[in-house]
C-alpha cells in the first residue's frame, strides 16, 4: 500500500510563468484522483508525465478561479481524445451550472457520461467510497463555501503466515481466502478451530491524506485529520502579513503548522503561496518553529509514503 501525491500547481491567485495555481494528482490504492484544477492543469499533467486518462474522479474545493478554471479545458480535451469512461466531479453547488453552460454555448457536449456531485453540507460527509478507499469532506472557512478532502485507505486483508500454516497440514489453499478475511480455521468436524491470529499477520495500517485548501485558521478541523500520514495545508502568508488573513480568509505558515501539531500528523506540506514572497524557504522556517516535519510544495514534486 502506498500514497503518491504529485503537486501540479501550488501558488495562489493568478498563474505566472513559474507559479501555477492549485492542482494535485493523487494515487491511492490503485485509484487516481485529481484535486482542484486551476488554469493550466492539463498542461502540467503532460509536463510531469501524469497519465490523466486514468482520472475518473475530480474533487474541487471551491469555486474560485485559481482552483477550477482549468476544469472546462480538461473536460473538453477528454472529449477530443474520444474518452469513453465516466467522469465524476465533486464540488460546491453551482459547479454543474457553470460547466454545463460552457459546454452548451460551445456546443461541445461530451460523448462520455459526466456526473456532478454537488456539495453544500457544512458538516463533514462521506462523498466517495469503494472497496478500497473512502473520501470525506473537511469543512473549511473561506470567503465562499469551501471543502478540504480526506482520502483514507480501507483496512486491507490479513497476511498469511506461511510458516504457521505449513505446521498445520489441515489448512489447504482453499482456506486462504477466509483466513485473509479474518476468519478462524475450522476443522472438518465443525467444532475444533485454530484462531486466525495464529495463522495470519495483521494487515498494514491504512494510509491517509488530507488536503486543506483555502481557509482561515480553523482548529475545529483537527479531529477530522487526526494522525493523518500526510497533510497539505494552505499557507498563503507569513506572520508578517497576518493582518491580511482576516480579510482574505487565508492562513499563515505558522498557523498551518499549529494545525499539524494539534492533529499530530506525520508530515506537513505547505502551499498556496502569495506572490508577495520570493523566498519560499521562509515558509518552511516559520512552520518549523511549531512543527518539525515540514515540506514545501512545488510544481512537479512528488510525495510518496508506504
Amino acid at each position: 500500500m502506498s500514497i503518491k501525491l504529485t503537486i501540479l500547481g501550488c501558488h495562489s491567485a493568478t498563474p505566472r510563468l513559474n507559479a501555477h495555481p492549485t492542482a494535485q494528482f493523487l494515487e491511492i490504492k490503485e485509484r487516481h484522483f485529481l484535486i482542484d484544477c486551476g488554469e493550466g492543469t492539463q498542461t502540467l499533467l503532460r509536463k510531469h508525465k501524469v497519465q490523466f486518462a486514468k482520472i475518473k474522479h475530480i474533487f474541487i474545493s471551491h469555486l474560485h478561479g485559481d482552483h477550477f478554471y482549468g476544469l472546462i479545458g480538461l473536460i473538453s480535451t477528454f472529449g477530443l481524445h474520444n474518452r469513453e469512461n465516466d467522469l465524476h466531479i465533486y464540488g460546491p453547488k453551482g459547479i454543474k451550472e457553470v460547466i454545463t453552460l460552457q459546454l452548451k454555448l460551445a456546443k461541445s457536449w461530451t460523448k462520455y457520461h459526466l456526473y456532478f456531485h454537488e456539495l453544500e453540507n457544512k458538516e463533514s460527509e462521506l462523498i466517495f467510497e469503494d472497496k478500497k478507499v473512502q473520501v470525506f469532506t473537511i469543512p473549511l472557512d473561506h470567503r465562499v463555501y469551501t471543502n478540504g478532502f480526506l482520502f483514507k485507505e480501507k483496512l486491507g486483508e490479513r497476511k498469511l503466515n506461511m510458516d504457521a500454516i505449513q505446521l498445520n497440514p489441515e489448512v489447504e489453499i482453499c482456506d486462504y481466502h477466509n483466513l485473509k478475511k479474518g476468519k478462524d480455521f475450522v476443522y472438518e468436524n465443525g467444532i475444533d478451530t485454530i484462531a486466525n491470529e495464529k495463522l495470519t499477520f495483521p494487515p498494514k495500517k491504512p494510509l491517509s491524506y488530507a488536503f486543506c485548501s483555502d481557509t482561515a485558521y480553523k482548529p475545529d478541523i483537527v479531529p477530522f485529520i487526526k494522525s493523518v500520514d500526510l497533510l497539505y495545508h494552505e499557507s498563503t502568508f507569513l506572520e508578517d502579513k497576518k493582518e491580511l488573513t482576516t480579510r482574505t480568509k487565508h492562513s499563515t505558515a505558522k498557523e498551518a503548522a499549529s494545525i499539524a501539531k494539534q492533529a499530530e500528523v506525520k508530515q506537513l506540506i505547505l502551499g498556496h503561496y502569495s506572490s508577495r514572497y520570493d523566498d519560499l524557504e521562509k515558509f518552511r522556517e516559520e512552520a518549523q518553529s511549531i512543527f518539525s516535519n515540514v515540506s514545501l510544495a512545488e510544481s512537479g514534486k512528488i510525495f510518496e509514503i508506504f
